[in-house]
């Protein structure tokens, strides 16, 4: 689920008035991409379309926006930034920002986009925008839409093949004719990737904490149900994409994962992590197999693997040692850490297309380095 449908959805149940900003289009170099979106209200602002004085601006227009909703309930706006002359960052690009203002009337268009997200389908969401000013934005302000111009925000299926995340902002008129109004269409896609994490250790419990603040949904599982955090320390974490899986069958998480998802190895028992190696490689539709341990057992499992009759070219698939290269603490804390850069590094390999089956994937070791196990001739660190 995209956090700021959630957020939003609990801010308007309330009866809470919210302005929702979007990046609308990006120019040059800025803080963040098209698409980009924060919740301002009168108290707090959540999320984040970076820049410092840009987002300081933007929660600034956010506020007088909710203060117009008092005249024009559906208030929008578009602004548009220069970074550099108007507000003296260093980027020296610019962004358009669209200002929305919602309230409970909303709540159903969104409660729709939850579904289909959840479901985990893309949806395009088209809002319009009339300007007071004809054409489109320039300079500080693009105009501010009037109670007439608030039309109802509109869902819609994206173009078979085109499901991917994406934000346009259009000018709908001609050169005969211009009205000033410009449409922001956006591809909204389900953004949590699957991860599988076997082992409730010191590492196991630390990486869940990294996970459980990423887009990700997370299926935790151990044989030991004693390894897990209690019911209170487990909601202390504030990780609902996190769901514990006590599971003297771990096999079956392999099995009924969706093709796509990441597997991370590190339970209490190396016979157990040659088990559930050899299932994922057989599967070979994973995004990323991580696993705990040192050189030398990788080396052992890679004798062993092909023994079994596992591909070489799957086998290269593997990272173990766990993490990004270049850092040698092996504590709980940082391997977690390590880890979970090293997945991110292969989530934004596969949306490049770089890092396809059969391939090595990014963020490999050095011979003779780890930061979750020794060197060649040392010991393997489990979780």
């Amino acid at each position: 689920m995209q956090a700021w449908v959630t957020d939003l959805q609990h801010l308007l149940a309330h009866g809470d008035a919210a302005v929702l900003v979007t990046v609308a289009r990006a120019e040059g170099s800025v803080p963040r991409e098209a698409g980009t979106k924060m919740i301002v209200t009168r108290e707090a602002a959540r999320h984040t379309i970076g820049g410092g004085h840009l987002e300081w601006k933007a929660i600034e227009t956010a506020r007088q926006v909710l203060r117009d909703g008092m005249r024009t309930p559906h208030a929008r706006r578009l602004e548009r930034f220069a970074l550099g002359p108007s507000l003296g960052q260093c980027c020296g690009g610019a962004v358009v920002l669209a200002f929305e203002r919602l309230d409970v009337s909303d709540l159903g268009w969104l409660a729709t986009l939850a579904r289909r997200l959840a479901a985990g389908a893309s949806t395009v969401r088209s809002v319009s925008f009339r300007s007071s000013r004809n054409g489109a934005p320039s300079g500080a302000e693009a105009g501010v839409t009037d109670a007439a111009a608030a039309d109802t925000v509109l869902l819609s299926e994206p173009e078979p093949g085109v499901e991917s995340p994406d934000c346009l902002l259009w000018d709908t008129g001609t050169p005969d004719h211009d009205d000033g109004t410009m449409l922001l269409t956006e591809t909204i896609a389900p953004n949590e990737r699957p991860v599988v994490l076997f082992g409730a250790g010191h590492v196991g419990a630390a990486l869940v904490r990294v996970l459980g603040t990423l887009p990700c949904r997370v299926r935790w599982v151990d044989e030991r149900d004693a390894a897990f955090p209690s019911p209170e320390a487990f909601a202390a974490l504030n990780a609902p994409n996190v769901t514990i899986d006590a599971n003297d069958a771990p096999d079956e998480a392999i099995d009924a994962a969706p093709p796509g998802t990441s597997f991370i190895v590190m339970t209490h028992d190396h016979s157990r992590d040659l088990d559930l190696a050899e299932r994922i490689l057989r599967r070979g539709d994973f995004l990323f197999f991580g696993m705990i341990g040192s050189h030398t057992k990788r080396k052992q499992f890679e004798h062993r693997l092909a023994a079994r009759g596992i591909d070489p070219l799957q086998i290269a698939r593997m990272r173990c040692p766990l993490g990004v290269d270049g850092i040698v603490d092996k504590s709980p804390e940082v391997i977690a850490i390590s880890a979970a850069a090293q997945l991110l590094q292969a989530i934004e390999a596969a949306a490049a297309g770089i890092g396809a089956p059969g391939h090595a994937a990014v963020g490999t070791n050095a011979p003779g380095t780890s930061n979750t196990g020794t060197s060649a001739t040392g010991t393997v660190h489990s979780a």
